[in-house]
């Protein structure tokens, strides 16, 4: 189980700073659907690992950064239906 928790919480970090990366270079919008569902199960993956290991100032931060992403992702939605 520890193993599961730690490769979640590396795929998250993994998914959050690699879609920064790629959106700072140019090569990701910040308004894409990649970036948005990147950012949301990143912050979901981080909230779990932050939570097993009892970290509860950075798993507030990631359970904000959900919803962020999930602000984002109804916005867009709402968007491309009009």
């Amino acid at each position: 189980m520890n193993y599961f928790i730690e490769i979640i919480g590396w795929i998250g970090a993994i998914l959050i700073i690699g879609s920064y990366y790629l959106n700072i270079n140019g090569k990701l919008n910040s308004g894409s659907l990649i970036y948005i569902l990147s950012n949301l199960l990143g912050g979901i993956f981080f909230t779990i690992n932050t939570l097993v290991h009892q970290a509860y100032p950075s798993m507030i931060v990631n359970i904000i950064w959900i919803f962020i992403a999930l602000a984002a992702l109804f916005k867009k939605k709402k968007s491309s239906r009009l």
